[in-house]
């Protein structure tokens, strides 16, 4: 073989060579491409979004012992005159010796409110023990006496089932009409107008004593017996604007509003807003004991005032 062909082969051989690594190269950056490219035809995964912050400007349903349970009320059987029965439209403490509650508490803003009819469909509340006296509405006939709400039906209309909650007679007690129908009716009716102008409102309301007048006169108990008829009915109401974490919003500025009336037939000849008492009145007289959630600091300046604010 000749030098001049030899030298033809090794400058073929180192041709092909650098061809190769070339296409080597070539090659290699197609691939990186492909795998750093997504594929047009592929979904890609988008990251989960974060939970939804609720409007706070929103009225909303919160629960309605977020205060307190002002007698410690419990399920237990045996505490039966303090029995703690929680429906999903308020919660009370009953006291089987009177055959009412001691108390009932329920929160109130417009997310309560709705075109719902009113039921009335009075009857016993099934939550009592069954071995317990039930009251129904035919305890009440002919006694003199409402059948007076404890939490309104007006302020549960917005379904017909939170509606017939209401009806339920653990939220009754016999009330002097005129109370019921005059002095109980208008203050229900400014808490409603507060919550459609923005506000809510965690309510308390109930009784003591023993002996009212209805139309029928003055009676100590109804159904032979088995149910007291009060002697006064009250109610505590504390007002917030709209807005969450409700118990750090309560201050010593904070509205409230507490009324202490006659179970009588002549209550109505003072406007509601003569009734007004301080928190600490009501403790005195029924032994209770209202926002156990807050600073006793707080419940001191808040507990010991009484409401001059407007009454319409």
């Amino acid at each position: 073989m000749s030098t001049s062909t030899v030298t033809i082969m090794q400058t073929t051989k180192g041709i092909i060579a650098v061809i190769i690594v070339a296409l080597f190269v070539v090659l290699g950056k197609c691939r990186n491409t492909e795998e750093s490219s997504p594929d047009p035809h592929t979904s890609v995964t988008q990251p989960t979004p974060g939970p939804t912050i609720s409007d706070p400007s929103q009225p909303t349903r919160d629960p309605h012992l977020a205060l307190g349970n002002p007698s410690n009320a419990t399920k237990d059987e045996r505490n039966y005159d303090n029995f703690l029965i929680e429906h999903p439209q308020f919660a009370l403490s009953y006291n089987r010796s009177r055959g009412t509650a001691n108390w009932v508490a329920w929160h109130l803003s417009k997310a309560w409110r709705g075109n719902a009819r009113r039921q009335n469909n009075f009857r016993f509340d099934a939550a009592l023990p069954a071995s317990w006296f039930r009251a129904t509405t035919n305890h009440y006939t002919g006694s003199g006496f409402d059948r007076g709400h404890m939490c309104p039906s007006d302020d549960r209309d917005g379904s017909e089932e939170d509606n017939s909650a209401t009806f339920l007679m653990t939220n009754i007690v016999p009330q002097a009409p005129k109370n019921n129908q005059e002095t109980w009716r208008l203050l229900e009716e400014y808490c409603r107008r507060l919550a459609d102008e923005g506000y809510e409102m965690y309510i308390y309301s109930g009784v003591y004593g023993r002996g009212g007048t209805g139309s029928n006169g003055t009676a100590t108990t109804i159904a032979n017996g088995q149910i007291v008829v009060p002697a006064r009915l009250w109610k505590v109401v504390v007002v917030l604007p709209v807005g969450t974490n409700d118990i750090a919003r309560i201050n010593a500025n904070t509205r409230i509003i507490a009324i202490d009336t006659p179970n009588t037939q002549t209550v109505d000849e003072k406007p509601w807003g003569d009734y007004r008492v301080s928190v600490r009145d009501i403790e005195r007289a029924t032994g209770l004991n209202f926002f156990a959630s807050l600073p006793q600091s707080l419940q001191n300046a808040i507990e010991t005032k009484v409401d001059n604010g407007p009454t319409r």
